[in-house]
């Protein structure tokens, strides 16, 4: 595809945003602040359905890939009805369930794995899904994040190992772009909602499992080591505590820069990214570490600066 088709496609999504804003305004889909939030304002919610859009965008333009986009609409259908009604965990899970399943089958899972493996991977999958959905607390931190993440995976693509038709990866990256223009502000114009932090969740797991099944190289998974760090040390953490790990909290890493050190969320969005851009280029141009000695440059040094400052930071 051409750039200016890019653009285009681009500009679609800025207006669709506007669009939907009008209709969220309308229907009073917005989010009010709560002890738990890290914002202290209403602001409209649910702006991450132009992933949904841009799924469909994707299917058009590469009727191939209906499969998994279909994977992408039921997970992200699901996440904006519960956005804006509330739905119980157990509903939620079902249909996250069936959509990991339909990209299990897009991706041969069953074919190639023994049952247990699958099970593993569904963990894994699920895992991921709700790890971005608790990372998704603070302005600019899911857009930014998850751009660095597809242009890892883009360069990848185009200049390593072709895994996947380029556009299922350049349509998310333009709809970060066009989300990040609206929630990368010291006060955001919208929140992406669950729809736009487990879709695009989905949508990066499906991609990360693409890659790795075609280079059987899982050093890949490594380009989700901080939210993979920060999200599975909270998790002990709050299980020390005698915490329900379901419930909402504000004993993330970055939550505590955030808002009981009162750091800028920008500043603390980009730093998270730029820590993950380090990590990715590793991954990438490493050509003498092994897929362990990578695990333990990457994972290492973030686990001893969480357990060094956490504490300090709690204080």
């Amino acid at each position: 595809m051409s750039f200016t088709f890019y653009l285009i496609l681009l500009l679609v999504f800025f207006f669709v945003t506007l669009l939907y804003f009008r209709i969220a305004d309308h229907y009073n889909i917005i989010d009010h602040p709560n002890e738990r939030s890290s914002h202290d304002s209403i602001t409209i919610c649910g702006a991450g359905i132009i992933f949904l859009l841009a799924a469909v965008c994707a299917a058009i333009m590469h009727p191939g890939y209906w499969l998994p986009v279909l994977g992408i609409l039921i997970i992200g259908t699901i996440s904006f009805l519960d956005d804006i009604l509330t739905l119980s965990s157990k509903l939620r899970l079902l249909f996250q369930l069936t959509a990991v399943t339909i990209m299990f089958f897009y991706l041969n899972t069953f074919h190639f794995e023994p049952l247990y493996i699958c099970i593993l991977f569904y963990v894994m999958v699920i895992g991921i899904i709700n790890m971005y959905n608790f990372m998704d607390g603070i302005n600019g931190i899911t857009g930014a994040y998850s751009l660095v993440v597809l242009s890892g995976l883009q360069y990848v693509n185009l200049q390593q190992v072709a895994f996947i038709e380029k556009d299922m990866i350049w349509i998310p990256m333009l709809t970060c772009m066009v989300f990040l223009y609206f929630n990368f502000r010291k006060k955001a114009k919208c929140f992406a909602g669950d729809v736009g932090s487990v879709t695009i969740a989905f949508w990066i797991s499906l991609l990360l499992l693409k890659l790795i099944f075609v280079t059987s190289n899982w050093s890949y998974i490594l380009f989700l080591a901080v939210y993979g760090v920060d999200s599975v040390l909270t998790v002990v953490h709050r299980l020390i505590l005698k915490q329900n790990i379901f419930k909402a909290h504000r004993l993330h890493f970055y939550q505590l820069l955030a808002n009981e050190h009162k750091i800028p969320h920008l500043l603390v969005s980009t730093g998270y990214a730029l820590v993950q851009l380090v990590i990715v280029f590793f991954v990438i141009f490493n050509t003498k570490l092994s897929v362990a000695g990578l695990f333990l440059i990457s994972i290492l040094p973030l686990i001893f600066i969480y357990l060094l400052l956490k504490p300090r930071l709690m204080k």
